[in-house]
């Protein structure tokens, strides 16, 4: 095997090594949440009663674990965000702290979604010749039927994977990297692929990849047809020719 030509890490952070947050240890990381949401900005937005957090699977990567965490608010936003800590092998954890921010883009509003996402950007790993790539938490789920394990693709690279809990993932992969960008996947018990998005496609970006395939397929049927008449042409010449070599003094 020669050397790798895509230096870029992959699968850098720990598998999640607990199960979603329950009991006490749920209700000081919904304290701490709520918290930080009473600290947050929203400007203008009036963000209404939070409802119901949601937890999801934790990542650990650089010694800090991660929780990421999402909730709906009455007037229709989405609050998201992680709590952070330093984990103990025994007793309570330490540093404990939280992320919080709010988004009016939510699944109910984007039916065309099949995956509902979130990410942050929590760090950076600097690659040969100046090169960086941005690690990035992403957590969500699924808004199609059947997912068992979903994935981060950095240049069609496979750079982190996480088995959903409860319908829920989390991954922890680098980002932005000489050009490339995550897309998250998800496949099915049998190893198919069930969905896939894009934590920059827009339908703008849609529209234009829709029109650049138009103008592809519109460009290969002018090739097409201009080799057709090239061809034809090429067929009148011969006949041509052949029609004016005198008879051969043996005919």
């Amino acid at each position: 095997m020669g050397p790798e030509q895509r230096v870029v890490p992959r699968f850098a952070a720990e598998p999640p090594q607990e199960e979603l947050p329950y009991g006490r240890w749920r209700e000081r990381l919904e304290d701490l949440f709520s918290a930080h949401l009473l600290e947050l900005d929203p400007g203008d937005s009036d963000l209404g009663e939070l409802g119901e957090i949601i937890f999801y699977p934790d990542r650990t990567w650089h010694g800090r674990t991660y929780v990421p965490a999402t909730a709906p608010t009455a007037n229709g936003f989405e609050v998201f965000g992680f709590l952070r800590f330093v984990a103990a092998a025994s007793g309570e954890p330490s540093e404990l702290t939280a992320w919080v921010d709010f988004t009016e883009e939510t699944a109910a509003g984007n039916p065309q979604w099949t995956l509902d996402l979130c990410e942050e950007a929590i760090g950076t790993w600097r690659g040969p010749d100046g090169s960086a790539a941005t690690m990035t938490l992403v957590w969500g789920h699924p808004l199609v039927s059947g997912g068992r394990v979903a994935t981060a693709e950095l240049g069609r690279l496979t750079v982190d994977q996480c088995e959903l809990s409860s319908e829920r993932f989390t991954l922890l992969a680098p980002d932005d990297f000489r050009g490339d960008l995550l897309e998250i996947k998800l496949f099915g018990a049998r190893g198919q692929e069930l969905a896939r998005e894009s934590l920059y496609e827009t339908d703008g970006d849609e529209d234009d990849r829709g029109d650049e395939r138009e103008d592809d397929a519109g460009d290969e049927r002018e090739d097409d047809a201009g080799d057709e008449r090239e061809d034809d042409a090429g067929d009148e010449r011969e006949d041509e020719d052949e029609r004016a070599v005198p008879p051969s003094a043996d005919g």
